[in-house]
């Protein structure tokens, strides 16, 4: 399949884990795509391996994501597609909203949520014949997750309020909502019995895989998906049921 033959995609976080599995799937059906990311030796390998491009971002920083847009118009002249998945969540503090380090807090929070802004505010005036956006949320925003979850509650009204503002240009965006993943950042942050805990409770009774959520980011960003915006989609094996 082709369906982004000539079209320019970003996908923050992408230097490893579930990022890297949206990039290279994008890659795949013909998209030119832009590894972003702060992991420079592993961005820019993923980068050479698809024929891509890198650029240095952290998506906490305005300046640095104005300088991401920046860069992939004067290379492509346009961008299509983003894809806001960076985030701090391998190795990442296990603690309460109550007594984690307010310091931590605001950092975490800045590249958990207000990342997917910054990153949108740069990149949206250089959608002008309307494009496509995916936030990454997850299945954290219904259940209790402390800081982490409060983030991803963010990032979901961040999707509809968005939806709402950039309708009139003819950009959607909407986000996908990730269950318990295999991921190395996942073995590295979440403790095995509480991973075992959560898969015991899946109505498909195993993690997931990057793989699994890949054709929910390709259907998202495609022309099959041209009349839904703001929406947030669970891809998580049943871990919530919503009516």
């Amino acid at each position: 399949m082709t369906r982004f033959s000539d079209k320019t995609a970003i996908v923050t976080g992408a230097a490893g884990g579930i990022g890297e599995a949206y990039a290279r799937a994008l890659a795949a059906e013909g998209a030119y795509v832009v590894i972003a990311d702060v992991n420079d030796e592993a961005g820019q390998t993923v980068a050479d391996s698809i024929g891509g491009m890198y650029c240095h971002t952290d998506v906490a920083d305005p300046e640095s994501a104005a300088a991401l847009a920046e860069a992939v118009v004067d290379e492509r002249g346009k961008i299509d597609a983003l894809v806001n998945n960076a985030a701090i969540y391998g190795g990442m503090k296990l603690d309460f909203l109550t007594t984690v380090p307010w310091d931590y807090y605001k950092k975490f929070m800045s590249v958990n949520l207000d990342g997917a802004l910054n990153v949108t505010r740069a990149c949206y005036p250089h959608m002008r014949h309307g494009g496509a956006i995916v936030n990454q949320s997850s299945t954290a925003a219904w259940v209790y997750s402390g800081f982490y979850g409060l983030a991803k509650v963010g990032v979901n009204g961040l999707t509809q309020q968005l939806a709402v503002e950039l309708g009139g240009q003819r950009i959607r965006i909407n986000a996908i909502a990730p269950g318990p993943i295999d991921t190395e950042a996942t073995r590295s942050t979440t403790p095995t019995e509480m991973v075992n805990d959560m898969v015991s409770k899946l109505p498909l009774g195993r993690m997931g895989t990057p793989e699994d959520l890949v054709g929910m980011c390709l259907f998202l960003l495609s022309d099959e998906a041209s009349w839904i915006t703001g929406q947030i989609f669970n891809v998580d094996g049943g871990q919530v049921i919503r009516s």
